[in-house]
């Protein structure tokens, strides 16, 4: 499936995207920001399937944060995971005891 642009044409082939909200330990609000910055930046720096990774704060709740990652496909996502800097951030959480909750969403972009 090709993405539709603006005529209808096909301009993009399709995208992976993985929407993550974690709701991290308040005490370690800024230990996770800093954590999860090195990690989006070095994902859009290393890989080349990475096309976009942004991390958002909540207004309302400054303890939860959305990640929104885009992939070429799934082979990247799974290349992704297998990164020395996902490992890293992954071991990070567990030991600085960050996260406390966590949701996602796996799908397939159909407009960008």
């Amino acid at each position: 499936m090709m993405l539709a642009g603006p005529a209808g044409e096909d301009t993009l082939p399709p995208m992976i995207s993985l929407l993550i909200t974690v709701e991290v330990n308040p005490e370690r609000v800024d230990d996770f920001a800093r954590f999860i910055t090195e990690e989006a930046a070095d994902c859009v720096a290393n890989e080349p399937g990475c096309r976009q990774f942004t991390v958002s704060r909540s207004v309302e709740k400054p303890n939860v944060f959305t990640l929104a990652e885009f992939y070429d496909d799934m082979a990247a996502l799974e290349a992704h995971r297998l990164t020395p800097h996902f490992i890293l951030f992954q071991e990070r959480v567990k030991e600085f005891d960050l996260v406390v909750g966590k949701s996602s969403v796996l799908g397939e972009v159909i407009h960008a």
